[in-house]
């Protein structure tokens, strides 16, 4: 096994005091260029007393709310200044939601709609590969929810190939799809001249820059480039995924972003929704339920204990999964930090729910995973245990299958 490690990646292991994070955490960064070193990567802060940023975030919010220093009313008349400024007086759409038709989107697009009445056009960059579930909700979001949507949906060879390349040079085999979701609304804003995008929660709800959390829009540079910046996806820039690879550019364009002077030329602006309305996990589930008859999934999703949160792509899980294998942090530690900062479970629930459920194996799919990568299973483990970082695994028996002959080092207590 070569000696893995992602540069700024703390080789000490430390957990967050109130949640569940370890500084492994990853957290929203402005690096676009995901190239195969993992150069650029930025980790999640801890004050003195062990306390992470994610968390510090909510205790200031909570302080703030009780002591009402949070003017939501305020901050719903700044919303509906802006919304003014762009609502459309002929029925054509005023507003954009990317979303897939899950408990945010759904919440944010209805909010929209009914409570402000905008006229919103929901835009959706498709999976990789569907659930049953996941296009159920995506329909009911048009027909329950009563709102017009643009999907787009790649180049099923072309969308693989990026999967498979992504796996292979970064162990990151969503990242195709996290481009897309994050750049194709801009491209539709432009070409159809609605500059108006509203997302979900801001950036440091997930311990991001402390300097950004009081901000209401997204900052440009996470989704627009430079003139002739060269961007990579997959580990390689688009000149070698084209010359080498013989992806056409046309099944590239809507997975990058535009040139920052076209965003500033259309007056395209991002803001976070949930600046202005409060946005919760639940609440938004039972919203979303309500509206659109929003469906959970059948079985418990693999690697976590929940069964409504990401469920609309077969590649999640090994989003998840392989994040564990390189910063041993899973979709349960996620779920469980998020819900604990926010008041609905204990930190001993917590830490079960982790121990129980992060780094399960996603076996449901993973046929169907190999298939798409065009990757054998002994190739697979080859590759993942490659991406294993020295400080966080042990290896501790001869079975290999679903990963099962490494342990971490440093267990959550």
């Amino acid at each position: 096994m070569k000696n893995f490690k992602i540069n700024k990646q703390p080789e000490k292991v430390v957990f967050c005091k109130l949640c569940v994070y370890s500084n492994q955490k990853v957290v929203p960064s402005t690096i676009k260029n995901d190239k195969k070193d993992h150069s650029n990567r930025n980790f999640l802060r801890f004050n003195k007393d062990g306390v992470c940023s994610a968390c510090e975030l909510i205790l200031r919010k909570k302080k703030l709310n009780k002591k009402n220093n949070i003017d939501w009313e305020k901050r719903e008349n700044e919303l509906r200044i802006i919304l003014e400024k762009f609502r459309s007086r002929n029925g054509s759409f005023d507003c954009i939601v990317p979303g897939s038709g899950g408990k945010d989107s759904v919440f944010q697009a209805e909010t929209l709609k009914k409570k402000y009445g905008m006229n919103p056009l929901t835009v959706t960059f498709s999976p990789i590969i569907y659930t049953d579930v996941g296009m159920s909700n995506f329909h009911k979001w048009s027909q329950n929810g009563n709102v017009n949507n643009f999907l787009y949906t790649p180049s099923g060879k072309s969308y693989g190939k990026l999967v498979e390349l992504s796996f292979k040079n970064m162990l990151h085999p969503f990242q195709p799809f996290i481009f897309g979701q994050r750049h194709f609304a801009t491209h539709i804003a432009i070409k159809l001249k609605i500059p108006l995008i509203f997302v979900g929660e801001p950036h440091s709800e997930f311990g991001s820059d402390q300097d950004e959390e009081d901000l209401p829009y997204m900052l440009e540079r996470y989704y627009s480039k430079n003139n002739n910046e060269k961007i990579n996806i997959a580990g390689l820039e688009t000149k070698e995924l084209i010359n080498k690879h013989k992806i056409n550019f046309s099944d590239l364009e809507y997975f990058l972003p535009n040139d920052i002077n076209l965003i500033r030329e259309n007056n395209i602006k991002q803001y976070f929704f949930g600046y202005f309305e409060k946005m919760q996990p639940q609440e938004n589930f039972y919203k979303a339920a309500k509206i659109t008859k929003f469906q959970t999934s059948p079985e418990r999703t693999e690697g976590t204990y929940s069964k409504y949160n990401s469920i609309d792509d077969k590649i999640d899980g090994f989003h998840y999964w392989t994040s564990y294998v390189k910063f041993g942090i899973g979709r349960a530690t996620e779920e469980a930090s998020n819900e604990l900062r926010h008041g609905y479970i204990s930190r001993d629930e917590a830490v079960n729910l982790v121990k129980k459920y992060d780094g399960e194996f996603p076996k449901k799919y993973f046929k169907e995973f190999l298939s798409l990568t065009n990757i054998s299973e002994s190739e697979f483990y080859e590759i993942v245990d490659s991406f294993r970082p020295d400080h966080l695994w042990k290896k501790v028996g001869n079975d290999y299958r679903y990963g099962k002959n490494w342990q971490l080092k440093n267990l959550l207590k």
